[in-house]
């Protein structure tokens, strides 16, 4: 939800990502507010089709304007801070890694959202007070450019124990655990699988093994990655913290179209995401942003998810694309973690990684 996928890590080549603003349907009620017009404060992987938007429309008579605040982790620092005067109406993109902090903060308004029946309890994280809806799910795992990895006849890694391996060294670039939730995922990835202290001792060699630290997954994937080709494989890491999902888009598009992506997905390194929307306390279009919600789990825009964000659907029977299906990886045994776990550990686990892997 990334991600994908969600955020995911095709947001940036997504042809139908975009931005609807009101027209000439847009209309105010008498205390000035825009009643016709619902905005969306998301992060910069949200993408929908045109088609689906207007859809939303046509439904309920309400058009979307898009305001995007950077990746996951600073669209929710960015919430929480102005939660008393809200940007919009909904907020998308909180995951489970980040989600104790708004709903700690009052960022949102309890709306139980219809379609929630079609949605499995596993992902319905805040179904007491329905402060959050599930959206999509997706999982983060570093990605490898199979061609660089050929053309050096080294195999990639399967693993996080292999990332640590000198055949690797150098090689890797991940996101920011403070600011990106990719980066947060990997962390909580590795904690998961080495506990206690083992997973600082992971980092300690890691960061010996060479691992870079980016800001963001725009940057990881776009701009230092070989193999991405929405920056035309120009960095010089053949490794990449991303999605499952993301070698469908190094495909999207391409014809004649491959036997296979050009990136794989170490499926050894993986950790399981859902991606949640809420009304924002404050909201000025409420009513709006409700009808938003309901949109978010309708049959359209879950449909819509898997070839513009790079997402799995959280609605029961949403059919998936056969090139999401083809190229993307199915992850059985991803890493996991309570929420209450990461709430009560997530800033002085941030804190420690910081020590470890930046400074």
């Amino acid at each position: 939800m990334n991600t994908h996928a969600r955020r995911a890590a095709a947001a940036t080549t997504s042809v139908l990502a975009l931005a609807l603003v009101a027209t000439a349907c847009g209309g105010s009620d008498d205390s000035g507010k825009d009643t016709k017009t619902v905005t969306l404060v998301t992060h910069d992987s949200f993408a929908a089709s045109k088609k689906v938007l207007k859809e939303f429309t046509r439904q309920t008579g309400y058009k979307v304007k898009v305001l995007r605040g950077g990746d996951a982790g600073a669209t929710v620092n960015q919430a929480v801070l102005s939660k008393d005067h809200p940007q919009g109406d909904v907020l998308f993109g909180v995951d489970n890694t980040l989600l104790s902090r708004p709903l700690d903060a009052g960022v949102f308004a309890s709306y139980k959202a219809k379609g929630l029946g079609r949605v499995p309890r596993a992902y319905q994280l805040d179904a007491d007070k329905h402060r959050v809806t599930p959206v999509d799910t997706g999982d983060i795992c570093v990605n490898y450019d199979r061609k660089w990895f050929a053309d050096k006849k080294l195999a990639p890694p399967r693993s996080l124990a292999d990332l640590v391996k000198p055949a690797y060294k150098n090689l890797l670039v991940t996101e920011d655990a403070a600011n990106s939730s990719p980066g947060l995922g990997f962390l909580l990835a590795t904690v998961d699988s080495y506990g206690g202290k083992g997973w600082q001792d992971y980092w300690k060699k890691l960061r010996a093994n060479g691992v870079e630290v980016v800001d963001s997954w725009e940057q990881a994937y776009n701009d230092r990655f070989t193999a991405s080709r929405g920056g035309k494989g120009k960095g010089d890491k053949p490794l990449v913290v991303s999605y499952a999902s993301s070698p469908p888009v190094e495909v999207q598009g391409v014809k004649p179209q491959p036997e296979q992506a050009p990136t794989g997905v170490a499926k050894g390194t993986c950790f399981r995401q859902t991606e949640f929307a809420g009304l924002l306390t404050g909201a000025r279009n409420p009513e709006g942003g409700k009808a938003l919600l309901d949109f978010l789990l309708s049959e359209e825009f879950q449909r819509d998810m898997p070839l513009t964000m790079f997402v799995n659907p959280v609605r029961e029977g949403t059919k998936l694309p056969e090139l999401f299906t083809k190229y993307g990886e199915r992850i059985e045994d991803p890493a996991t973690m309570a929420p209450g776990r990461i709430a009560k550990n997530r800033e002085q686990w941030v804190k420690t990684w910081t020590s470890l892997a930046v400074k």
